[in-house]
Formats: structure tokens, sequence, C-alpha cells
């Protein structure tokens, strides 16, 4: 069996937070607390959850633009958590981010053209020469035209910003992307043709995906497994069709139940979770979702629940059996 292309292994992220009157007590808030997964080549895998979950983190700790408390981070069987700058500088060709908001992502004093053509000329890609021909094929192939090369930011819709998002992570022919709500801050019609554009070049280049979101509808089109985050850590993971189809957490139900239905002929009531999310600076004892989880019992606010395998996925949650999950 082959390696997977990246392996998450306990990865957790602490932060010193300052409390109380002129900040004179400090607190951790835990934002990951021992979260692990893989991605094979090729594969799109999914992070999911409310907002505040510690999603975002997680994938920027992958990327280490946040720096990782605790854990390893394998892409080809190497712990990048222990790269110096070079070799992190190098990994940066292979690994990419899209960030949720397009524009601020983008330099506004520069023109797309030079946008793109930073990384290929940082990496040695390409040469001054023939970097405006690999800038022209980059938006041709997001599906913008040669000419907006000379256009500045502001001149762009959010979906077209994307795109050149999209192309400037593309530039240095990476292996996996770290897509951290890229559709989010887009209307649902810009939404559709980004995600269509996204499968295109990921069918095309072979790419692997880390495609974090809140929306379950769009992992569930975009993504093949998935892992299901609250406060942190991950409740629930498996394949997109088996852990939608018949969803084992009481959280990743709620999420499910939750999400809109895209038939205007079915009748549905939308479900609504009730309570407040704990503070991840004062979390209560046991399972976190217990006050909010209408299955509670008594042992879920003593214990937090270990992983186990239940039908075919991983699950942290009393309701199953105490069968460890497999490494």
């Amino acid at each position: 069996m082959s390696r997977p292309l990246l392996e998450v292994k306990n990865l957790s992220k602490r932060f010193v937070v300052k409390r109380g009157f002129m900040g004179s007590r400090k607190a951790e808030l835990h934002a990951v607390h021992d979260v692990s997964f893989s991605v094979a080549e090729a594969e799109a895998f999914g992070i999911v959850g409310e907002s505040g979950c510690g999603k975002s983190t997680a994938g920027r700790s992958l990327l280490r633009l946040i720096e990782p408390s605790e854990g390893q981070v394998l892409y080809k069987g190497e712990n990048i958590v222990d790269f110096g700058a070079d070799r992190l500088r190098a990994l940066r060709r292979d690994i990419q981010i899209i960030f949720q908001d397009p524009y601020a992502s983008l330099n506004p004093r520069m023109t797309i053209g030079q946008t793109l053509a930073e990384p290929m000329l940082l990496h040695g890609l390409a040469s001054r020469a023939d970097v405006r021909g690999k800038v022209e094929a980059a938006l041709l192939e997001v599906g913008l035209p040669a000419q907006a090369m000379q256009k500045y930011p502001h001149e762009f819709s959010g979906g077209q910003r994307q795109r050149i998002g999209i192309a400037r992570a593309l530039s240095l022919n990476p292996k996996l992307i770290v897509a951290d709500e890229p559709v989010s801050a887009l209307d649902v019609s810009i939404q559709a043709q980004v995600l269509l554009l996204m499968e295109d070049l990921q069918r095309k280049r072979g790419l692997s995906f880390v495609f974090i979101s809140h929306d379950l509808g769009v992992v569930r089109h975009f993504c093949d497994n998935v892992a299901v985050m609250y406060l942190g850590r991950v409740v629930e993971k498996g394949s997109v069709d088996t852990l939608f189809e018949q969803p084992l957490h009481p959280y990743t139900q709620a999420l499910r139940a939750a999400s809109p239905v895209p038939d205007p002929a079915r009748k549905i009531t939308v479900a609504r979770i009730e309570g407040d999310i704990a503070s991840p600076l004062d979390p209560v004892s046991g399972c976190h979702f217990h006050p909010r989880c209408p299955k509670a019992m008594d042992v879920c606010r003593r214990e937090y629940p270990a992983v186990r395998r239940a039908e075919g996925r991983e699950v942290a949650c009393h309701l199953y059996p105490r069968t460890p999950a497999a490494a």
C-alpha cells in the first residue's frame, strides 16, 4: 500500500491569551487539539465545521503559516514541522494555499501580471524573458484573458479575483493545495463556476486538496473524504458518501439536517443546533458538544470520548461501542 501524500498526526495548536484587568492573567486557547488525517495523491479531503471550530487554523498549520504546538505533518514521509527556512521555502513549490478573501490576499499596488510572475521568478521557474508567456498561460487556464495581467486587483469582481488567487497558487505547479473557504465570499452562481474550475484543474493536473469549508453541500460535491471538527477536535471522519448518507455523531447529524436541499419540490424543515458554543478558553468537561447534544448522557458530561471505529468511519462519541480506531 503506497504512502499518502500528506499525513497529519496529532496536530495541536495552542495560543496564549491575556485575560483580566490590563492583561494581568494568561490563559491557553486550544484552537486545534490532536487532529489526525491523511490525504492521498489526487484526493480532495474536506474539513468542515462551524465558524471558530479551528479548521482554518489547522489548514494554516499544515503550511506553517501558523506554527503548530505539537504533532507531525508528513509530506511524502518527511516531517515539515522540523524543516528549516531553506527547506520550507523549497516546499512552497509543492504546497500552496487559496485564501478565503481573494481581495485581501492580493497586493493592491501590484498588477496581476506582477503578482503571478513574482513566485515564478523567485523559485526559478521562469526567466525574465519567458515569464510573460507563462503568466498569460496561467490566466487563460483559469478562464481570464491575457489582458488581465495589466490590471490591478480592484478592477476585478470577487469571482475573478478568486480565479487570480487560484492562478497564483498554480503558478509553482504544486502537488497539494490548501483551499481555505475558497468560495464562501462569492455569490452562489459564482461559487458553482469556481468549484467547476477547481474540479477541472484537479482532474487535469492530478492535484490533491485540503478543502476547508462550513458548507456541507460544497464539501459533498468536491471532496472524497471529510473530517468534521467541533471546538478544535475531529468528531467524525470518513468518506463523504458514508458520512453524509448516515452521519453518526449528533453534531454531524445536526449539520446535515441544517444543510439546505437544492430541490424545490422537497418540503423540509431546516433544523437548528440549540445552545451556545462553549468557549475554547474555558471548555466544558467531558464531550465539548454535550451542552447542545439532544442525546447527551451522564458519561458525556464526565469523560471526553475516545475515537472508535463504527460503520466504516471514525467517530468520537459515547453512543458507539468502545472499539479503538485503527491507527
